[in-house]
């Protein structure tokens, strides 16, 4: 079984602790990621990851979706701008 498939009912194996995640972006914020990771001696991986896992980034993100909404209007989200 591969880590995507979710577990059956008889199926009593623990979840991995970790996950593959496969990401296309456009080369422009790759490059952009790519020396905001240089400047602190990261991997643009290791960059990513450590942004995830901070402890504000929740907020971070309601707020920017929230200021994005308000330029764009709600229709945005209903447009699938964001989800």
């Amino acid at each position: 079984m591969n880590s995507l498939t979710p577990p059956c009912d008889d199926d009593h194996r623990e979840q991995p602790e970790s996950q593959v995640l496969s990401l296309r972006i456009e080369a422009a914020l790759f490059e952009r990621l790519n020396g905001h990771a240089a400047k602190r001696g990261m991997s643009v991986q290791d960059y990513v990851v450590r942004t995830l896992v901070r402890d504000d980034f929740d907020e971070r993100f309601k707020a920017s979706v929230e200021r994005t909404e308000r330029f764009y209007g709600h229709s945005a989200r209903s447009a699938g701008g964001l989800a």
